[in-house]
């Protein structure tokens, strides 16, 4: 999606820096950020999380916005203090992390989850309830046609991306505010009953609810193209590039969390909503009762092209990133590959896809927030302290006990006793703890290490960058 939308960007402005740095350059960069994280995940999650919160809705919610909207923000907010790419900020932990790490990351943002997961919505949400097609076959012949063509578009980035982008955000954005509206005033609340895992700890569930929409790796991905959008419109490097940087990462959460509280309230306020098994089942249900069949239309047209755009832009951003790595085969080589694993796994269904996902979001998740966190964290000491042995044993820390945690997950006996001590195990939190007190330990030698001079201190980096 980067390559997609940079380039757009540069296509419309003639790649000239022209145009300064009004207000209007960060509303529109703002919409754009908000468009790239808005996909799939982002509209199924929300309703049902608002049907299962029951009467602990709004510590649910607040928990979702925390992994789904802060989390996000701050990758961005990181991105723009760094000014590195994800390898390059991910090297941070050393060479071999900064490669696995930005691998993993844009392989759950592509073809391992979020690119087959825009397929397998499109299908439960435009295509059956509207025409009514279901089953295996029918599955299979629309993701041929939907990836298609997504690869047909990818195959060469033109301004097609920034036109559609135009068109479907306003639009998406429009639609979406008629359903909520229509919820909080032709909708009464129903009486629900909380289930089990929100019952006993509602924030933390709609934590971890916030996890599936990967935006938080997504984010770290997306805010080098934030930062060149800008440049490209005129912000000067500097302290103008990163405040605008953070203020469009800021002004774009803001909006994410009203639609995800709006998104989230239809699945409190839908009569029957609870009948249904899917946030797809219930936003369809929605649009019929709130607009009748014309705007269950509109709304299943506008879901598949947000979808198919989504893909568009997956399959270039991560078929560039992979090209970069080994130019001997080259992008189009790249993206042929992606479109055909995320064919192969979109076919299966969308829990197939979730099933695929969770031990991918598991494994890195611990790191990813961990690599945001430190790196918003460094710079209150005032360039006092270089980072060198908390980012390694902090990450390090992160990807061990993710790794056991998998392991459990998936039923690997014997590794329980090791991590179950940890507090907040039993809700996929045990990592903060160990990451915690490794954090500290790195802190103290940093510490107590004599300070690098700038120029030892940039040798360093770029030998790590290199390796």
């Amino acid at each position: 999606m980067a390559t997609a939308v940079t380039q757009a960007q540069q296509d419309s402005t003639g790649g000239s820096a022209k145009s300064g740095a009004g207000i209007s350059i960060i509303i529109f960069s703002s919409l754009m950020l908000f468009s790239m994280f808005f996909g799939a995940g982002n509209l199924i999650f929300p309703p049902m999380l608002g049907v299962q919160s029951g009467e602990n809705f709004w510590p649910a919610i607040l928990g979702f916005v925390g992994s789904g909207v802060v989390l996000p923000v701050l990758a961005i907010i990181a991105i723009a203090i760094s000014g590195n790419s994800v390898r390059d900020l991910a090297a941070r932990g050393g060479a071999i992390f900064g490669l696995v790490f930005s691998l993993l990351a844009y392989l759950s943002i592509g073809a391992f989850y979020a690119l087959p997961r825009t397929a397998a919505v499109s299908f439960e949400t435009a295509i059956t309830p509207i025409l009514g097609f279901e089953g295996t076959a029918a599955n299979w012949i629309f993701c041929l046609i939907f990836f298609g063509i997504a690869l047909a578009l990818a195959w060469r980035p033109t301004t097609i991306m920034d036109t559609l982008g135009r068109i479907l955000t306003p639009a998406l954005t429009i639609l979406l505010i008629i359903l909520v509206v229509s919820a909080i005033t032709n909708f009464e609340p129903q009486t629900l009953t909380a289930a089990e895992e929100y019952s006993e700890s509602a924030f933390t569930s709609g934590l971890l609810e916030g996890y599936l929409t990967m935006d938080s790796i997504a984010g770290l991905a997306f805010g080098i193209v934030i930062i060149s959008t800008l440049r490209t419109k005129g912000f000067a490097e500097g302290g103008q590039l990163v405040r605008g940087t953070i203020t469009t990462g800021i002004i774009a959460g803001a909006f994410l969390a009203a639609i995800y509280i709006g998104l989230g309230y239809i699945g409190q306020t839908l009569p029957g909503a609870a009948d249904h098994d899917s946030g797809a089942a219930i936003l369809s249900a929605a649009a019929e009762s709130a607009l009748g069949t014309p705007g269950q239309i509109i709304w299943a047209f506008i879901v598949l092209l947000a979808c198919l755009t989504t893909a568009v832009g997956l399959i270039s951003s991560t078929s560039e990133f992979f090209a970069t790595l080994t130019p001997q085969m080259g992008y189009r080589v790249w993206a042929v590959i992606f479109t055909v694993v995320s064919l192969v796994l979109a076919a299966q269904g969308l829990d197939f896809v979730l099933d695929i996902a969770v031990p991918i979001i598991i494994f890195l998740y611990p790191p990813a927030i961990t690599l945001i966190i430190l790196t918003l964290l460094e710079p209150v000491f005032g360039g006092k302290v270089n980072f060198f042995f908390t980012f390694r044993i902090g990450l390090w820390t992160a990807v061990v006990w993710s790794a056991f945690m998998v392991a459990v997950s998936q039923g690997v006996e014997g590794l329980e006793s090791i991590i179950g001590w940890t507090p907040l195990h039993a809700v996929d939190l045990g990592w903060v703890l160990p990451v915690l007190i490794a954090v500290i330990i790195g802190l103290i030698m940093d510490i107590s290490k004599p300070r690098q001079a700038p120029e030892q201190a940039r040798l360093r980096q770029e030998a790590v960058r290199g390796a």
